[in-house]
């Protein structure tokens, strides 16, 4: 039975039966893999994982794993075997442990022992680094403490000695009131197993090697376990009789009759034991597969561990309560109310492993794109964007929104929600908006980390948009005080003796159509091709930038220097999210697409009407580089304690406005199926939004759920006709008494809103972002109207005064629409002439009648159409302040031309950008800018004054 010679009579010892080898460690796991098939039915897509980490390559060890990986595959155990080779160091070791440690999908994890190495490493350091809850072999240090103290449901226990506990109920015997004798004092078999049978209430006594009356003590015992090392050290003679032995020893000795020329024998003299044993362990066969079968064992019990702590799907998130005051304070002193949870505890709590994470202090921290790549079989939870109707200057709470809406879903409905939002520019942050970490309590925090430098993405491209345009002016400069040869010589430069072409160089060759790689082989006609871009300064679109408001940049001269010999030319800076980088950063779905991308943005025209790339500047792989940690997203969190992805801030004009796509795809796989994603677009609804559907969604293959439309009573009293609203100037009085009849003549722009975001096939659920002025009247009136036109549903929303709480109906709101079918569609074909897609957005999205072009514009599309650009997306850049092109039409004009004034391409990002009547990328600083107010605490540090 089970490996065991022997039957249940104590008096039958000369008798004993043989059974099977190895067969009570089969029955263990059939009885498992039962139990690996019921969990994998109750809980789908759930694995049991175990991890099985080798240092060197000793055959032993290669031996012992192949049996451990064969048993884990026939119980349905997913094993990973990680080598490491007999080179690895102590700290690359403990390095794949803390990545096995942070890995959700594994329960069970070993060292196999002994580590072969040659670097000298602390075996006892390396099984203490692995964690206690996976530590299915028992070995570390807690475990052991547990179970010495009797912590027998709190601890894993030593496979060997779990094994023999198994072989000894087998027998039928009880344990309790039993001699028990443990030969050996090893930490894996010998001090465990005495542990063990102590705790179940057996008389143990200790022996060893050095014991003095070994065999008057064996002949104590009636359960006798042997883990000394040493081939038949124990006598059958010494032997209780009807004792059970269990045999934990493996030993080679000599035989001539075997073709090994040895065998292998145990601890105990088996041929002399069996006569006196009522049950005995074979050597090999007995309690080895046991131990290989409690290996399996303990795996499956962490994995039913995890499956009661963590059900799947769903995260075990802590939640911070907020202390709501009244007046709500400012944001600042909001922010710094609540002590945000260490960054490293959110990415554990959302599923990120250790090694997928890049800390920026204890707030903030940078996502490996690994993550995307270790998720990619899961499914996407549900995507829902956020957008508003056409605002006042002030803004109407779209990001307060959206972090509100998260922390509802989260902490009061307790869904897996991840926001995903933009990073603020510094220029408005010190200029006339202030912060944009929302507001109230609904914010990112910490909201200096969010409206400053965060981990220095912004920085990143403002190096990378200006080390294009230096190399756009030193290759103009060249080219005009060099002939071709001078060019070729330092282009191609002779090292050594030998001429080599770099890879962007021989992609420049390809694409002139010269299939050439040696550089002494090209003729005059080809070199001269090749070194000549001959740029057209007139064409130029390719600006410096500058993260900082600064009106005096917006038309500058450059090349004044005498050293630049008279090559002047207008140009002008920007602000650095308006750069195409950071379009293309937002746009990119990987480091590779990132690159790719970068390559084909267009700085200007040749003389002859040909597009010049970045990559025919030879600056791609340098892009790269300084975008390469640019590339992952930025992990932060709300008051409340929810997720929050902060990644790429493109401008919502000249740009699409919305955060990146990576950012959405990792939150999407991290919240699971039934989870959700809340985005924000910028600008209203007919810009940010709209972009979003037929841009980014277009890229990324992302097909949304929800739409959240933001309106307030106040910007839908300013589209009725009430007076202007002016930052920094306190409102009318029209805004702050009841006015329902001036209220419901301006829901006509909720209204068209509405039925913009409608025809793109996604339902809408209307937020009305109350505010204290409101009357209950005023805010029934707006959800009246819009479920009249056609939301599917609308709420009144108090999230900035009460958090999460106050968004509880309008997520509720949101997971019903969620369920709903969304029979998304793009508005357009891209395939449709450029005129044509312009077209269809002014009129379907906008209310025009019908648009104009003027001359420059038309040139352009005709360009753009040669070049190869005409089948890209378009991007409107108009003004936010209305839905036609007159920032002072309110409401939701018709029957307006859509003047187009020119046009200009986005390659890299993927659009091209109709310029709306005229607008600056770089904003200017107002009288009294933010920074005023801002000032820093010399003692403890602090930011004053921000926001």
């Amino acid at each position: 039975m089970f490996g065991l010679f022997g039957s249940p009579s104590l008096g039958a010892f000369p008798t004993c039966l043989l059974a099977s080898r190895g067969e009570a460690g089969r029955q263990v796991r059939e009885r498992l893999k039962k139990q690996v098939a019921e969990m994998k039915e109750k809980f789908p897509g759930f694995t049991p994982g175990l991890a099985i980490l080798q240092v060197g390559n000793r055959d032993d060890s290669n031996l012992y794993i192949n049996m451990k990986l064969k048993a884990a595959a026939e119980i349905g155990i997913s094993a990973n075997h990680i080598k490491l080779p007999n080179t690895a160091t102590e700290a690359e070791v403990l390095k794949c442990i803390a990545s096995l440690n942070g890995d959700p999908a594994i329960h069970g994890f070993i060292v196999q022992l002994p580590l072969d190495s040659d670097k000298p490493i602390n075996t006892e350091k390396i099984t203490n680094a692995v964690s206690p809850e996976k530590d299915v072999d028992g070995l570390s240090s807690i475990n052991a403490g547990k179970l010495s103290r009797g912590d027998l449901g709190d601890c894993f226990i030593p496979c060997t000695p779990k094994g023999c506990m198994e072989l000894i109920s087998q027998t039928g015997i009880q344990v309790a009131g039993k001699r028990a004798v443990v030969i050996g004092r090893s930490k894996i078999v010998g001090a465990p197993m005495h542990d063990l049978l102590l705790w179940n209430h057996a008389t143990v006594t200790t022996c060893h090697s050095k014991t003095s009356t070994l065999a008057e003590e064996v002949g104590k015992a009636d359960i006798l376990v042997v883990a000394a090392g040493k081939a038949e050290m124990v006598k059958g003679e010494w032997i209780k009789p009807g004792a059970i032995v269990i045999d934990c020893g493996i030993n080679h000795v000599p035989d001539s009759t075997k073709a090994s020329g040895k065998r292998v024998v145990g601890d105990v003299a088996y041929n002399t034991a069996k006569e006196k044993a009522s049950y005995i362990t074979p050597v090999p066969g007995g309690v080895g597969p046991m131990t290989v079968a409690m290996l399996m064992q303990s795996t499956v019990e962490s994995a039913q561990r995890f499956l009661e702590k963590f059900q799947p799907g769903k995260w075990n998130i802590q939640y911070n309560q907020l202390t709501l005051k009244m007046p709500v304070p400012s944001d600042i002193e909001i922010s710094r109310s609540c002590i945000p949870k260490p960054i490293d505890q959110v990415a554990k709590e959302v599923g990120l492993l250790p090694d997928e994470m890049e800390l920026y202090g204890q707030t903030k921290a940078k996502v490996q794109l690994s993550a995307l790549k270790r998720l990619k079989n899961q499914p996407d939870g549900k995507y829902v964007v956020v957008t508003g109707i056409t605002p006042t200057p002030l803004g109407e709470g779209k990001s307060t929104t959206t972090i509100g809406l998260v922390q509802a879903l989260g902490a009061h409905l307790h869904q897996n929600v991840f926001a995903c939002v933009r990073q603020p520019s510094q220029g408005p942050t010190f200029g006339i908006k202030g912060g944009a970490a929302g507001g109230g309590y609904s914010q990112v925090i910490p909201m200096e980390e969010f409206n400053l430098h965060l981990t220095g993405d912004i920085h990143a491209i403002t190096a990378a948009n200006n080390l294009v345009a230096a190399a756009v002016d030193a290759r103009m400069f060249h080219e005009l005080t060099q002939n071709d040869q001078a060019l070729y010589n330092r282009l191609v430069p002779s090292v050594n003796g030998v001429r080599k072409f770099s890879e962007i160089q021989i992609r420049r060759l390809q694409k002139l159509g010269i299939n050439k790689t040696d550089p002494t082989t090209l003729t005059k006609e080809e070199v001269n091709m090749f070194v000549r871009l001959d740029i057209d300064p007139a064409t130029i679109t390719w600006q410096r930038v500058l993260d900082t408001n600064d009106r005096f940049l917006r038309k500058i001269t450059i090349g004044q220097s005498p050293t630049e010999k008279g090559f002047s030319r207008t140009a002008q800076f920007d602000i650095t999210v308006s750069s195409e980088i950071m379009a293309v950063l937002a746009l990119s779905d990987s480091l590779d697409d990132m690159k790719r991308r970068l390559g084909r943005m267009v700085v200007a025209s040749s003389k002859r009407g040909e597009p010049v790339t970045t990559d025919d500047l030879g600056v791609t792989g340098a892009l790269a580089v300084l975008m390469k940690d640019a590339v992952k997203p930025n992990l932060m969190q709300t008051l409340e304690g929810t997720p929050v992805f902060v990644h790429a801030g493109p401008f919502a004009n000249i740009a699409h406005g919305n955060s990146s796509v990576l950012a959405d795809k990792i939150a999407l796989k991290l919240v699971g199926k039934e989870g959700f994603v809340v985005t924000e677009a910028g600008f209203g609804a007919d810009i940010g939004m709209e972009k979003f559907f037929n841009i980014k969604c277009r890229y990324s293959g992302l097909r949304p759920h929800v739409v959240v439309l933001v309106a307030t009573v106040r910007a839908l009293k300013m589209h009725g006709g009430g007076p202007a609203v002016t930052a920094g100037v306190p409102l009318p009085k029209e805004y702050t008494e009841e006015n329902l009849q001036l209220l419901a003549k301006g829901c006509s722009n909720l209204s068209k809103q509405i039925q913009n975001a409608r025809m793109f096939g996604v339902p809408v659920v209307v937020a009305v972002n109350a505010f204290k002025t409101d009357t209950k009247a005023e805010l029934a009136l707006v959800v009246q109207q819009a479920k009249e036109a056609g939301a599917f549903d609308a709420v009144e929303c108090t999230h900035w005064a009460e958090g999460g709480k106050g968004a509880v109906a309008l997520a509720q709101a949101v997971q019903r629409a969620s369920q709903t079918p969304s029979n998304f569609r793009f508005l357009y074909n891209v395939e449709l002439p450029v005129i044509d897609k312009i077209r269809l957005i002014a009129q379907q999205i906008y209310g025009a009648s019908d648009i104009e072009l003027l001359p420059e514009a038309q040139e352009k599309v005709t360009l753009y159409t040669k070049q190869g650009f005409g089948n890209l997306p378009i991007c409107m850049a108009k003004t936010h302040l209305s839905l036609s092109h007159d920032p002072e039409q309110k409401g939701a004009p018709t029957g307006f031309i859509l003047p187009i004034r020119d046009i200009r391409a986005s390659v890299g990002a993927g659009f091209l950008y109709p310029l709306v009547g005229t607008m600056s990328t770089m904003p200017g600083l107002p009288t009294r800018p933010c920074f005023y107010d801002i000032d820093l605490d010399p003692l403890s540090g602090e930011v004053n004054g921000l926001f």
